[in-house]
């Protein structure tokens, strides 16, 4: 018999926890950096690395009523 539940949504992991956190931030956190930045007004700064952008799109998301 199969299961048909769906699997529960991956857990979030704490950014200071990600292996790969101290990387450069990608070109899609990027992109979107710039546009949430752009609607509350703030400017984004150029070297951020992928666990700083993941906490700055957190906090602009609050900020701007996008996301979860």
């Amino acid at each position: 018999m199969s299961d048909d539940t769906a699997p529960r949504e991956n857990p979030t992991k704490d950014q200071s926890e990600w292996v790969t956190g101290d990387e450069p931030m990608t070109g899609p956190q990027r992109s979107y950096l710039g546009t949430l930045a752009q609607e509350a007004g703030v400017e984004v700064p150029e070297q951020l690395t992928k666990a700083q952008a993941s906490e700055m799109i957190d906090e602009l998301q609050k900020k701007t009523g996008r996301g979860a």
